[in-house]
This record gives C-alpha cells, sequence and structure tokens, in this order.
C-alpha cells in the first residue's frame, strides 16, 4: 500500500482528488492511503441535516458524499483516507469498518488510553472519568443520555464507490476543540468531543499519523 502524507490541505480539494482517484483507476491500480491535516472546516454526510449545525462561527460547511452526519476537521487532526479495492481483498463494508475502528484502537492503546466502540454510533470514545481504566463500559447506555460519560475521540465516515473506499477516520490529535460546540458532532445532541491532548497525552501529529498509518497497513493489507 502507497502511502501519501499530504500535509496541510483544503478539505474540499482533497475530497474531490480522492473521487478522481477512485474513478480512474483499474482493477489492477495498488490501493493508497493518504494522511492529511485539513483547515477548519465542517462536513455534512450525505444524510446530514441542517439542524445538527446550529453555530458554524464563520467555519465553512461543505457537502460530502460519505456516510454520517455533520464533523469537523480541522488542525491538530490526523486524516487518514484508505482508496481501497475492497473487493479485491474480499473485504466486506461491515468488516472494514470494524477493521478502522481496531487500528484507531490500537493506536490509543499505544498511548495507554483505553477506547471503546459504542454500539451503533461509529467512532471511538473514551470514558471521561478515567480514560486510561481497563474496564469495559458498564451496562446498556441510558436512552435519555446515551452518551453519558463518554467522549469521542476518533469519528469515521467512508463511502464505497465501484467496490472501492473513500474517506476514512479522523483521529483527535491536540485540536481546538471548541468548533464542536456548535454542532451535533455526527449528529448526536450533547455528545462531547476529546483529544489526546485533552486527555493529557502530548504528542506530536507527526507521531500520530505514522502510528494510525502503521496500524492502518497491518489491518487493511493482504
Amino acid at each position: 500500500m502507497l502511502i501519501r502524507d499530504l500535509g496541510r490541505c483544503d478539505w474540499a480539494a482533497t475530497a474531490d482528488a480522492m473521487l478522481a482517484f477512485t474513478e480512474a483507476r483499474s482493477e489492477h491500480t495498488p490501493d493508497e492511503l493518504w494522511l492529511a491535516e485539513h483547515d477548519p472546516v465542517f462536513t455534512q454526510g450525505v444524510a446530514g441535516r441542517a439542524e445538527h449545525v446550529h453555530r458554524a462561527g464563520g467555519i465553512p460547511v461543505l457537502q460530502s458524499n460519505r456516510g454520517g452526519q455533520v464533523t469537523y476537521h480541522g488542525p491538530g487532526q490526523v486524516l487518514a483516507y484508505p482508496l481501497l479495492n475492497l473487493r479485491r481483498q474480499g473485504i466486506y463494508v461491515k468488516e472494514y469498518v470494524f477493521r478502522l475502528e481496531s487500528a484507531v484502537l490500537k493506536v490509543l492503546e499505544s498511548y495507554g488510553v483505553t477506547g471503546h466502540r459504542v454500539a451503533g454510533a461509529p467512532g471511538l470514545y473514551v470514558r471521561l472519568d478515567d480514560p486510561f481504566a481497563h474496564a469495559a463500559l458498564s451496562g446498556p447506555a441510558d436512552p435519555r443520555e446515551p452518551f453519558k460519560g463518554v467522549g469521542k475521540i476518533a469519528a469515521l465516515g467512508i463511502k464505497v464507490s465501484r467496490h472501492c473506499s473513500l474517506h476514512g477516520v479522523a483521529l483527535n490529535v491536540a485540536m481546538d476543540l471548541r468548533p464542536f460546540d456548535g454542532i451535533n458532532p455526527c449528529g448526536y445532541p450533547g455528545l462531547q468531543t476529546v483529544d489526546l491532548a485533552r486527555l493529557g497525552v502530548q504528542t506530536a501529529w507527526d507521531d500520530a499519523a505514522a502510528r494510525l498509518a502503521q496500524r492502518l497497513v497491518s489491518l487493511l493489507t493482504p
């Protein structure tokens, strides 16, 4: 898998480039992994609803062809875009999402942080009271407060076109988290968003990106 570090770049231009790559690729085109850090932008998924953005604060709100609702991208966040031929690898979408989440869980573990999946809510979460505890989340979530006690540290949003994947995963490393207060992250009112820095883990963007790339390549390469 070819890894491309795009550095700090515009989200819309990157999304256009991903689509062009996917439309032009053949059955024999090698898979690629793009790593990026974006200028501030809110992106809406194909089912995104306007009411989930209640205070944009001058940050652009752009439409995306990925699944899911609204999220925020900005400096201090690692974006990983695996551009894979899933059919060639024999990976179904559900398994692909599981592997993306597993890669992030391994990266968090390498920093001593325990990540969690939440049923029905793609992405990775941490316990706010003790993000380093190894205990599983206890019991079924309260339907009135499904995200009580947890914060979201990584978001997933993918699209599959011609059996090939676009978009991917965003891991929060050391961000200005205030823009998340202007939206219902991923469509969930009251969901708190955190990053590694907020948890007390000090690391560079380059280090987090390298760890995530290593795990993704390991889990997504035949």
